[in-house]
């Protein structure tokens, strides 16, 4: 959904509902593993912190949502459970407008409470301007004690004006994957 302005929180509240009961806009969850041909595949890992207790911390802002504490988008509900089937919207504002894009969480990496790895994937639903899939994973590397945040995309464009915009689309995308590092990176050390 394209909008010219900020959309309400009751227009917000309006889109959840209807996201809740749409399908993704792909035909199978798990394409961020094995990407289907058509797609583009994005990756980008960033060291965010160090040690045991910099995983925990990790672990708990990527809970919250916090790789989405950016000034140009947004996940709504804010607070939102990471449980499989929580459907949220991803607000967007770029180029002098605003978009709402209706996602679901799929599927977990790793355990939250063992090992050295964990991470969730969601899916674009059938409102969404892409059409894909994105795993968001932090994880510990026992030998060097370095906290990685990781990001892998799937995706195209399945709105008209996401294809038109492609090279900017694509720039987007960039941007969110550095900027969302360096918001999981503050939270982290806002927590400390």
């Amino acid at each position: 959904m394209f909008l010219s302005h900020r959309p309400s929180p009751k227009t917000i509240a309006r889109f959840l509902e209807e996201s809740s009961r749409l399908p993704l806009s792909y035909p199978r969850a798990g394409i961020a593993s094995n990407p289907p041909p058509k797609y583009d595949t994005d990756e980008t890992a960033v060291v965010i912190g160090s040690g045991e207790a910099g995983f925990e911390r990790a672990k708990a802002t990527l809970m919250a949502w916090k790789h989405f504490d950016l000034d140009w988008a947004r996940i709504f509900p804010e607070g939102a459970p990471i449980e499989i089937g929580t459907t949220v919207a991803v607000l967007v504002r770029h180029f002098g407008f605003w978009s709402l894009n209706g996602c679901r969480v799929l599927y977990f990496l790793g355990d939250r409470s063992h090992g050295s790895t964990f991470g969730f994937a969601y899916g674009t639903l059938a409102n969404h301007a892409e059409t894909g899939e994105e795993i968001f994973e932090v994880s510990l590397n026992r030998a060097s004690q370095a906290v990685t945040y990781r990001i892998r995309a799937v995706s195209r464009p399945r709105a008209a004006l996401a294809r038109l915009g492609y090279p900017a689309t694509r720039m987007l995308q960039e941007r969110f994957r550095r900027d969302s590092g360096e918001a999981l990176r503050r939270a982290m050390q806002a927590v400390r």
